[in-house]
């Protein structure tokens, strides 16, 4: 059921702002960053997909003069494409916020996100959008800023928020990969039998406070294999050329080797608020509320390679990817069904992962590897509710 209210949102200085996915653990971090720049933005629209205490009490703090509360896709699609809103932070999961992400960049808005279905499924979609708006800049002034698809489409993890920050003013064709780096999770170092796993023990983060989402994904690595697949429509690169190395220590987010030899690393404090602020304030850079990095005190920093048989959720993500978009669309909605089925014990944590090849078997496969948003939503019901009854290894 979806509740949309309206009013005048009010004029002001700054870009307007409208935040889906308010009241989850992006949108509340997104919002304090927006606040502490109360010059620069002007949040005019809200919505979430639960809590409607707290996103009232959101809209009255900020004075947003929209706000939804279990809106549809063609509702959020309506937030971002309205006239007084001029950039769109989208912190929702799920695939309902792709149709927005579509609607905003088709309306020349700039969009902040850290949706993964976004790219996952809709890469294809998406970024010919971003690269067109960039390219219109672009051929007015080459140096111009927004002459690169990442500024209207800029991503909010921190691993492609370091990235994208080590790639400004570099050409492209001087990348020889991307490396994209790996906490490793709770359980980098055992326990030895990962069946026995609770949703206790995955959900205590060794250095990233996030939501129970992206910690679990971060435990089984499915983020990381996620993240390699958004790379390849980020940055419009070939599997191949994309890394992952595992650091616990979380102080190095990302890097890019370059042809010379040279690596090109972001460092900083496992604060989401840093690469959310980045995606906000682009191309400038202002006070942020996140602690500055203490290499002193950090002390080392180790690198390992990804152990791919403990963790195979990497490797069936990188598979998927190389399929095409049916089966990269069956992988994350299996992810998401996966994680809640761990989370309420109907499935253990090696399931997961099992879960998730199983998905990719089923549905991957297909001529058309390039499917419209109707054909990617129809999809995503279909192997969510395929996933939701799925027993096989480790359910």
């Amino acid at each position: 059921m979806s509740s949309l209210r309206s009013a005048d949102a009010g004029g002001g200085a700054g870009l307007g702002v409208a935040v889906l996915g308010s009241t989850g653990s992006i949108g509340s971090q997104a919002l304090d960053v927006l606040a502490a720049h109360p010059h620069e933005f002007r949040v005019v629209a809200l919505a979430a997909g639960s809590n409607g205490d707290l996103l009232a009490e959101q809209a009255r703090r900020f004075g947003a003069g929209v706000t939804a509360l279990g809106a549809s896709g063609e509702d959020l699609a309506e937030i971002a494409a309205r006239d007084d809103v001029d950039f769109v932070v989208v912190a929702t999961g799920g695939i309902v916020s792709l149709r927005p992400v579509l609607a905003a960049l088709t309306a020349g808005k700039v969009v902040a996100t850290a949706n993964k279905e976004t790219l996952v499924a809709g890469g294809h979609l998406v970024m010919p959008l971003a690269r067109s708006l960039a390219a219109a800049r672009a051929a007015g002034d080459p140096g111009d800023p927004y002459a690169s698809p990442l500024a209207w489409l800029r991503p909010i993890d921190s691993e492609h928020s370091a990235i994208w920050q080590c790639l400004v003013g570099e050409p492209l064709n001087r990348v020889a990969s991307l490396v994209l780096t790996a906490s490793g999770g709770p359980f980098l170092d055992g326990p030895a039998d990962l069946a026995r796993i609770t949703p206790a023990q995955a959900l205590r983060h060794p250095t990233w406070s996030m939501g129970a989402k992206i910690t679990i994904d971060s435990a089984t690595l499915a983020n990381k294999g996620l993240e390699v697949v958004e790379a390849r429509w980020l940055y419009d690169v070939e599997d191949d050329a994309i890394e992952v190395v595992v650091h616990p220590q979380s102080v190095v987010h990302s890097a890019v080797r370059f042809v010379d030899g040279s690596l090109k690393a972001q460092l900083g404090t496992p604060d989401m608020r840093t690469p959310i602020q980045y995606a906000l304030t682009y191309p400038d850079r202002l006070p942020s509320p996140a602690a500055a990095v203490d290499l002193v005190a950090a002390g080392r920093l180790d690198f390992r390679a990804p152990d791919e048989a403990r963790f195979p959720a990497l490797r069936i993500a990188r598979e998927a990817g190389r399929i095409g978009q049916r089966a990269t669309t069956a992988l994350i909605a299996a992810d998401d069904i996966a994680v809640a089925r761990f989370l309420d014990d109907s499935l253990g944590f090696t399931g997961i992962p099992a879960l998730l090849a199983a998905a990719v078997e089923r549905f991957g496969a297909g001529v058309d590897q390039a499917p419209d948003v109707d054909a990617l939503i129809a999809l995503d019901d279909e192997v969510r509710g395929w996933a939701t009854t799925w027993q096989g290894a480790g359910a």
